[in-house]
């Protein structure tokens, strides 16, 4: 193996426009990438070392991917998951995506170890497959109770509208439908968001599970909003499509006060939502999970700057905009 090989791969973080959370209940999602993305840089090496935040991680055996509650356990969950054979490589990846913001951070991490790994060895899965196995590992590996948005929108990039039928009760991977995947890029010309990030670092696991167990215990109100949810995602893809924005603000205070209901929210969310509205949104709403992280709103105006100040007054410590960035990349394969 050359001495100066090297693959460096990258995958985006998103937020979630409409029809979150409903991609765990087989759903619809309409979904846009950020700019921020995770990154990896596969090396040669002596020995198999994970290396990110300037420390440093050897793994010697399978005995060294069970979980420690450190830097390394995404990385370690990727190699478990992955089983290949003798690795002799550097993997130092890093992320701009905040982490436990609500944006996805650790599925971008997932999806660019991912596929970084099978590129050094030679394997080039499809986007649909990525996507699954990023989901498993997810699930199976870093023990995360969420739907399938993150996994498709990091591994696709882009803006997309997302149908998860038949995926509301998780298979063994080989059962495993695929979602259908619809890009909106070419048919949209603005995208008029304002992303929130209100600096209280949150787990997706921690807000879905309850609703998730309650749903499946079949309690009415959990199956009607999300079925509602659903709805309101077609809705949304052809108010956007349309650039009815007054509509689509309706569809999107809906969604959220729906998941606010069923104890999806929290109170770090509901200030800056709240605070949107005030200043002129025509719509605000979780970008992901509540309890933390970002939340969205929608801004038709050119000038945000107001938005952006009462969003800041009401404790966001940063601002986002939406991007129709590309999904996993392959950066570099020297």
């Amino acid at each position: 193996m050359s001495s100066d090989r090297q693959i460096t791969c990258s995958a985006p973080g998103r937020a979630g426009i409409i029809g979150n959370p409903t991609d765990m209940y087989g759903g619809s999602v309409l979904s846009c990438s950020v700019e921020m993305r995770a990154r990896v840089v596969i090396t040669p090496c002596d020995a198999l070392t994970l290396a990110t935040n300037d420390q440093e991680c050897r793994i010697t055996g399978r005995a060294d991917l069970r979980p420690q509650g450190d830097l390394f356990d995404v990385a370690r969950a990727v190699l478990d998951y992955l089983r290949l054979p003798r690795l002799d490589c550097r993997v130092e990846y890093e992320s701009e995506i905040p982490l436990r913001s609500g944006l996805s951070g650790s599925t971008a991490l997932v999806v660019a170890l991912l596929r970084g790994l099978l590129a050094w060895q030679d394997q080039f899965p499809s986007l649909y497959r990525l996507a699954e196995m990023a989901r498993y590992v997810e699930l199976n590996h870093l023990k995360v109770v969420c739907g399938y948005q993150d996994a498709y929108m990091c591994t696709f990039g882009g803006l997309n509208y997302m149908d998860f039928r038949g995926k509301q009760f998780y298979r063994e991977a080989e059962a495993e439908l695929f979602a259908t995947i619809e890009p909106l890029s070419p048919y949209v010309n603005r995208l008029p968001f304002v992303l929130g990030y209100t600096g209280v670092q949150h787990s997706s696991g921690a807000v879905h599970k309850p609703i998730r167990e309650r749903w499946l215990e079949g309690e009415p109100e959990v199956v009607a909003g999300y079925e509602r949810i659903t709805e309101i995602a077609r809705m949304g893809k052809k108010a956007l499509l349309l650039e009815d924005w007054p509509l689509l603000g309706e569809l999107m205070n809906e969604n959220h006060a729906i998941q606010r209901d069923l104890g999806g929210s929290g109170e770090s969310n509901e200030r800056l939502i709240a605070a949107a509205l005030r200043a002129g949104a025509l719509g605000a709403k979780l970008a992901g999970a509540g309890d933390g992280g970002t939340i969205i709103a929608l801004w038709p105006d050119d000038d945000s700057s107001a938005l952006e100040a009462a969003l800041r007054q009401a404790g966001a410590s940063a601002i986002y905009r939406l991007s129709i960035a590309p999904g996993a990349t392959i950066e570099n394969q020297g």
